[in-house]
């Protein structure tokens, strides 16, 4: 049974290819993987079983329970979300595939813009009309009864309501919305409590995403309460894409904000880590624990690698996001994804080209090696040729390694590419290296993307590396940036189970106000800023423990973007900021962002209010061994070729062990590649900082290697 002295904290993240899970006693961690599952739930469940069964203690021991899901993400990417009818102000039917005029690809004359959500068979028009100033034509609810027939014989499964300027007025997509509601047996989402907000196109979208998700996401919700129950967990929290957690009642009414349910979880858990929330004091040296004013997060799982930054051990966030062409405006942490993983599909192109994803070989069948039936070679393949997985590797689950299939796969790659022996490596082994080398090129865009086109140089950050391939990878990406430092979480495989864990309770609301500040007093500000303040601490567990920050999106009268600033009070947190003072944030923010400041009015246009409870993050302690090795192999590095390399067990490294490259550090849910210009060191609660050694760099070039 468990110690009654300490909480048990059980997080469950879903991903493409496996289910991870992490368990935490006290201080003592327990993690699993197992395969992902259709339905999901299933695999939720079993991984929940198996941790439980390994920590030596009972589901219903479980004092709190996180989950990070796919589903969303899923029904968007692949378009198998709820057949969902719009309903919107006569003369607006199209705005869904009007759009903007904006385009992602200015000079391809080929480009093609996803199909919307909703078809326009059944997109709806309503007789009413709304301005900024208030209602000047009521809707009549005999016709929006009628409207409803019309909706019912559609065969919709979700409706969305999103009228014109519902976000300054929304007495009439309210009587809509309830109209609706009491006339059809199916889910409706109406913009003003989806998102209060200006901008038609992105409002509209927003809000019937929601609609098109809402019914998946209720159900498998609906599912994992219910397997909890029969378990006797307690029941999940789930994380949402901003980065915090909330009762699953609460997220099944707001199913958009759970897009980036499980990158969010992997960056919170990187922050944690990044920012010595987890680590367990100083380490034996008496040296403080490693922390990291700024860093890069690289989830590398397997399907796709996503990258974001953390400052002072908090992830940065974004007012919205573009999910397989549907832009969501919705807080979420800010996530770059690429569709290199693990399961990329390797493959060349017309020209001869070798190319990675972004196409995956999922959980079924699998790459070739994992003895599932996959004949494509992907990028775990690839490692397995270059020794970096070795043949008694533990993939989760049952899976064994089949290296003869991934050799065989390779192959044939390297016959399509044209790929022959060179370095006195074998065709398949060549063309392993140009896989490998290939897949991050296309990591290392990404992570510039965050950094060097926004600013900011990379080698001013760490790296923190996790995932199931991640940490294979993180040292090549390191080299290519100028990354000096790469952190290594304990639990780095199952990070973003572990992040969820460390996740705070969060909760947004937003409302389009525009507020020109010379004009306004700070009554105005207060007040609108009160109306959002009740409204988040409406869905708080324990109000009384919630932390409020305020910000608004401001402008220059005239321009067409904002910037996003604090609004709160220097006197205190939770009072808005004077209108001169905001004014002069913005101004300030805009030199910052442009280089110059206008004496021009300023704007504030949109108001923001987050609630937070927060959660302490669990400190781990680590038991090992300072001689964890376990013999060496040949590896191949892309910059040096073959050598061999001292494999260490992981999962047995003890605390202030440290490691010189070349080095495979092979663990139960992830490597650790360790080249061999680079070094380590184990901290207290199992991370490993690797450290790149510029003398062993220059002596690696020197020997011609």
């Amino acid at each position: 049974m468990a110690d009654d002295r300490h909480p048990v904290r059980l997080g469950v993240d879903v991903g493409g290819t496996f289910t991870d899970v992490a368990l935490v006693v006290g201080d003592d961690l327990t993690t699993a993987k197992v395969p992902t599952t259709t339905p999901q739930h299933a695999g939720v469940l079993d991984g929940v079983r198996e941790a439980c069964d390994a920590a030596g203690v009972a589901p219903a021991d479980v004092d709190s329970f996180a989950h990070a899901t796919t589903v969303s993400v899923n029904a968007l990417l692949e378009r198998d979300g709820a057949r969902t009818a719009l309903v919107t102000t006569a003369g607006f039917r199209d705005v869904l595939e009007i759009g903007r005029q904006t385009r992602p690809a200015l000079y391809d004359l080929d480009a093609e813009k996803p199909d919307p959500l909703v078809p326009r068979r059944r997109r709806f028009e309503v007789d009413e009309r709304a301005t900024t100033e208030g209602i000047e034509r009521a809707v009549d609810p005999d016709g929006v009864r009628d409207l409803a027939t019309r909706i019912a014989e559609s065969d919709a499964e979700s409706v969305a309501v999103s009228l014109l300027h519902a976000y300054a007025h929304p007495e009439n997509e309210a009587a809509v919305a309830e109209l609706l509601r009491g006339e059809l047996d199916v889910p409706v989402s109406a913009s003003h409590d989806v998102l209060a907000e200006f901008r038609e196109f992105e409002r509209t979208a927003t809000t019937a995403a929601d609609a098109y998700l809402t019914p998946e996401l209720d159900d498998y919700l609906g599912r994992i309460v219910a397997g909890a129950e029969d378990l006797g967990l307690p029941e999940p929290r789930v994380m949402r894409s901003n980065g915090g957690v909330a009762d699953a009642e609460t997220v099944r009414e707001r199913a958009v904000t759970t897009v980036l349910s499980g990158p969010a979880a992997g960056v919170v858990g990187a922050a944690a880590v990044a920012g010595g929330e987890t680590l367990g004091g100083q380490e034996p040296d008496g040296s403080s624990s490693v922390s990291s004013a700024a860093a890069v997060t690289f989830d590398m799982g397997g399907t796709s690698s996503d990258v974001s930054l953390v400052r002072d051990g908090r992830a940065e966030r974004a007012a919205e996001t573009t999910i397989a062409g549907v832009p969501l405006r919705t807080p979420t942490v800010d996530v770059e994804t690429v569709g290199a993983g693990g399961g990329s599909i390797a493959w060349t192109d017309a020209g001869g080209a070798l190319r990675v994803g972004p196409e995956s070989a999922g959980a079924e069948p699998g790459p070739a090696c994992y003895g599932k039936g996959g004949t494509e070679p992907t990028v775990t393949d690839a490692d397995v040729l270059l020794g970096y997985i070795g043949p008694d590797a533990a993939l989760g689950g049952d899976l064994s390694l089949d290296v003869d299939a991934a050799r065989e796969a390779l192959d044939r790659l390297a016959d399509a590419a044209g790929i022959e022996g060179e370095d006195g490596l074998d065709a398949p082994t060549a063309a392993a290296r140009g896989v490998y080398r290939v897949a991050n090129a296309t990591m290392a865009r990404a992570i510039r993307s965050v950094t060097v086109e926004r600013g900011r140089d990379p080698r001013a950050f760490d790296l923190v590396a996790f995932g199931g391939a991640g940490p294979m990878h993180a040292a090549a990406l390191a080299d290519r940036l100028g990354v000096e430092r790469v952190i290594v979480p304990g639990p780095a495989g199952v990070l973003s189970a572990y992040g969820l864990l460390a996740a705070d309770e969060t909760h947004d609301a937003a409302r389009t106000v525009r507020l020109a500040l010379g004009d306004a007093t700070r009554g105005d500000i207060a007040d609108a800023f009160a109306a959002l303040t009740d409204r988040v601490l409406a869905d708080v567990s324990d109000p009384e423990a919630a932390r409020i920050e305020l910000a608004a999106d401001c402008r220059y009268a005239g321009q067409s973007f904002e910037l996003t600033v604090d609004a709160g009070s220097d006197e205190a947190e939770a009072a808005p900021a004077t209108p001169d003072a905001l004014a002069e944030r913005f101004a300030a923010a805009h030199e910052r962002a442009y280089g110059y400041r206008l004496d021009a009015d300023v704007e504030a246009v949109t108001l923001r209010t987050t609630a937070t409870v927060d959660v302490d993050a669990p400190t781990v302690s680590r038991t090992g061994e300072l001689d964890a090795e376990r013999g060496a192999r040949e590896a191949v590095f892309p910059d040096v070729g073959a050598v061999e390399a001292t494999v260490y067990d992981r999962d047995a490294l003890g605390i202030g062990a440290t490691l010189d490259g070349p080095a495979v550090l092979a663990g139960a849910e992830s490597t650790t590649v360790v080249p061999p210009a680079w070094g380590g060191r184990v901290r207290r609660d199992g991370t490993v900082v690797l450290e790149r050694d510029e003398g062993r760099a220059r002596q690696t070039r020197g020997d011609g290697r």
